[in-house]
């Protein structure tokens, strides 16, 4: 799997955050409905592989989230060669998962009794691809490597929902426009700062990235040769 070097670019992020923000809940129609079915069957083959390797998936069913961070996760999994997905029906947004989204439906994956989501599936193959490979972390600029390190394991068509799903997620979560003071977003002990733990979850919003975004993200980053 290939490594890059991240530009990382704020004004990007506050941009993106925005887009996010204004952009429709749900945005359907036959071609995002094909990247999105393309989406579902790349995660299902890159999850087979993962159970193929005899890595074991559990749900989760304690309360609260089941690692403290990305170190607590890599260090875990690899130990002892689990991981715990924390299901979309405990959360997928700011609340109780309701409405149409492609990802809730069922993906005929069957871990320890529990049907997952296919956006389950997508938990599990992007903690591992995403984060235990390669140890990045869950703040923004560790995010974003970890979407760019998996997104080379997806077909182009399906980048513009998989960059929604996952880029527009983290840029309005950590740089949207509820969290800014005077057109920015306060550091830590500032005036106005909000923890990340009493910030809202992103809504689960359907619509595919423009293809200037993608290329604008893909262009914060720069292939690493060994």
């Amino acid at each position: 799997m290939p490594r890059f070097r991240l530009t990382f670019d704020e004004r990007f992020c506050l941009e993106h955050a925005d887009l996010f923000d204004r952009a429709p809940a749900l945005a359907w129609d036959d071609e995002t409905a094909d990247r999105y079915e393309l989406f579902k069957q790349e995660n299902l083959a890159q999850y087979r592989a993962i159970r193929a390797a005899g890595l074991e998936v559990r749900p989760w069913s304690d309360e609260g989230q089941p690692y403290r961070d990305s170190r607590d996760l890599a260090r875990r999994v690899r130990e002892s060669g689990v991981l715990h997905v924390f299901l979309t029906a405990a959360g997928h947004g700011p609340g109780r998962p309701t409405g149409f989204h492609p990802l809730r439906t069922p993906s005929g994956v069957v871990e320890h009794g529990v049907e997952l989501t296919h956006n389950d599936v997508f938990r599990v193959v992007h903690d591992v691809f995403g984060h235990v490979m390669h140890g990045h972390s869950f703040g923004p600029r560790g995010e974003f490597r970890a979407v760019r390190t998996h997104l080379a394991m997806y077909p182009a068509r399906v980048h513009p929902v998989l960059l929604t799903e996952q880029v527009g997620q983290i840029c309005w979560f950590f740089y949207g426009p509820h969290l800014r003071v005077a057109g920015r977003v306060p550091a830590r002990g500032e005036p106005g700062y909000t923890p990340p733990e009493q910030r809202p979850y992103p809504e689960q919003k359907v619509f595919p990235l423009p293809a200037h975004h993608v290329a604008r993200f893909l262009g914060l980053f720069k292939e690493e040769h060994r």
